[in-house]
């Protein structure tokens, strides 16, 4: 049973920061890609970064680069996405994802995997 754990969400005025974190297991951690999605109301799930397997490097997508950054304590075994800059549009529901790495660590392949609670994220504009 794959269970992950987000927290670290909230409200914050536009301009601000946050860190959602992600707990998983050192299994999970080793030999799976981990991801971070968003999603809106009233729109598709998007994806906003990505990380390899027992590796500190990963990407963000375009929408949110120079702003969000991922990474991982592996010795707590908690992914983290750091949010600084928070504009309105980051409002929604961020889930932690995660599947194991088939030929890369791509968003759309992680989308099919495994998805934990979410955890809201609130820009007021």
């Amino acid at each position: 049973q794959v269970q992950l754990v987000e927290s670290g969400g909230g409200s914050v005025q536009a301009g601000g920061s946050l860190r959602l974190s992600c707990a998983a297991s050192a299994y999970i951690h080793s030999t799976n890609c981990m991801g971070w999605f968003r999603q809106a109301p009233g729109k598709e799930r998007e994806g906003v970064a990505a990380i390899y397997p027992a590796l500190d490097s990963g990407y963000v997508a375009d929408s949110v680069k120079g702003r969000f950054t991922i990474s991982r304590d592996n010795a707590k075994y908690t992914l983290y996405l750091q949010m600084n800059n928070l504009k309105p549009e980051d409002t929604g529901m961020y889930y932690c994802a995660t599947r194991a790495m088939v030929r890369g660590c791509g968003l759309s392949q992680i989308l099919t995997g495994y998805w934990g609670q979410g955890t809201q994220v609130t820009v007021p504009s």
